[in-house]
């Protein structure tokens, strides 16, 4: 399935898309994308359900995040060998763990205003996991079975904030804005193996990004089990995988995204987000 969230910022409605792409409206069987609605036993039954006798939402609604009650956004960094070694960096010896603000969140299409004094905007495509269970000790094997689905995440980085600014990574990934997330939640069965996706990032029409999930360091089950050792997992918590090579900050000179670019980042499966960004005056 491919489960969607639509509707105005704020006030959006469950729904899924039909065999057309349409999408239709689930409200009537589920109060939110959230919580229990994510486990296995609830997405099995919506699986059931005869697609074509749900209502038909009109054409050109607005997407939302297509998850709601997230309590936690975890990102990997410097998951991918070619991007560690155009961020100057050696390979993690272990998973590269931040954070980033709930309130980062953004629909998939909508437009981000950055922050005054921006000055050094990137973005990072990324294969992002939802969790639809609790998840404490699991197992590597057994891991994947604890996700509800799969998504597009771009982590968007203002570098200078991030690396100039003191402390961690906080300031410079948790603006307003800096998580777009979307445009539909794909579920496990949809993707034989989540580790052989094509991740590719535009800016406006030029191609950045152009890599491959089987590059990750950890996969997406080391991950899912590595932060179960540190922390409950709880259904709704995103967590972002990491992002191959081509940022603007590995580019000679780097590529910063300006006031009124667009950037879009599709993944194999999973569709594509795009996002305008402003810079706030």
């Amino acid at each position: 399935m491919r489960l969607v969230r639509f509707g105005g910022a704020g006030a959006e409605s469950p729904g899924l898309l039909d065999d057309e792409g349409r999408v239709r409206d689930l409200s009537g069987h589920v109060g939110e994308l959230a919580g229990e609605t994510l486990s296995p036993e609830s997405l099995e039954r919506l699986r059931g359900l005869d697609r074509s006798s749900l209502p038909l939402v009109p054409d050109g609604v607005r997407l939302g995040v297509c998850v709601a009650g997230t309590g936690k956004i975890l990102c990997i960094g410097k998951n991918y060998a070619d991007h560690a070694a155009e961020m100057k960096s050696d390979l993690p010896p272990e998973p590269l763990l931040f954070m980033k603000a709930t309130s980062a969140l953004a629909g998939p299409f909508d437009e981000v205003c950055a922050p005054r004094r921006t000055a050094k905007l990137d973005y990072e495509g990324e294969l992002a996991l939802v969790i639809g269970r609790a998840t404490k000790y699991v197992s590597e094997a057994d891991a994947l079975a604890h996700v509800a689905g799969y998504t597009i995440m771009n982590d968007v980085s203002e570098r200078a904030f991030q690396n100039e600014r003191g402390g961690q990574f906080t300031k410079g990934k948790s603006s307003d804005g800096f998580a777009p997330l979307g445009p539909w939640l794909v579920t496990t069965d949809e993707i034989a193996d989540p580790q052989a996706l094509r991740v590719r990032t535009w800016v406006d029409d030029e191609l950045r990004q152009d890599g491959n999930t089987s590059n990750m360091i950890f996969s997406a089950a080391f991950i899912v089990s590595y932060l179960s050792e540190f922390m409950t997992l709880y259904p709704g918590d995103v967590i972002s995988t990491g992002t191959p090579h081509g940022v603007a900050a590995g580019m000679t000179p780097p590529g910063w995204v300006r006031d009124g670019q667009t950037v879009r980042v599709a993944i194999d499966g999973l569709g594509e987000i795009a996002n305008r960004f402003t810079v706030d005056k």
